[in-house]
């Protein structure tokens, strides 16, 4: 048996009332071994405050939202020339 199917066996042997718990472990697991997501765990908090032009900003992009007017994610990608 392989670790990979031993960990399977090991989740479909726990209780129920265990899997949320298994699954935050697990999670947290898979995400140290993606450098990028330990970068940005590990960046400091941005705790400068948010300056007018910010603010207006997000209401833009807020009212763009609400009134439907959006790029759909596959057009952003086409735009940006990622496959």
């Amino acid at each position: 048996m392989t670790p990979r199917d031993h960990l399977r066996q090991l989740v479909e042997e726990l209780p129920d009332s265990e899997i949320p718990t298994a699954e935050r472990v697990l999670e947290a697991l898979a995400g140290q071994a993606d450098p990028l997501r330990r970068l940005l765990d590990s960046a400091p908090l941005d705790d400068e405050p948010e300056s007018e032009e910010e603010r207006a900003l997000v209401e833009e992009a807020r009212a763009d939202r609400d009134a439907g007017r959006l790029t759909p994610h596959e057009e952003v990608k086409r735009i940006l020339g990622i496959p």
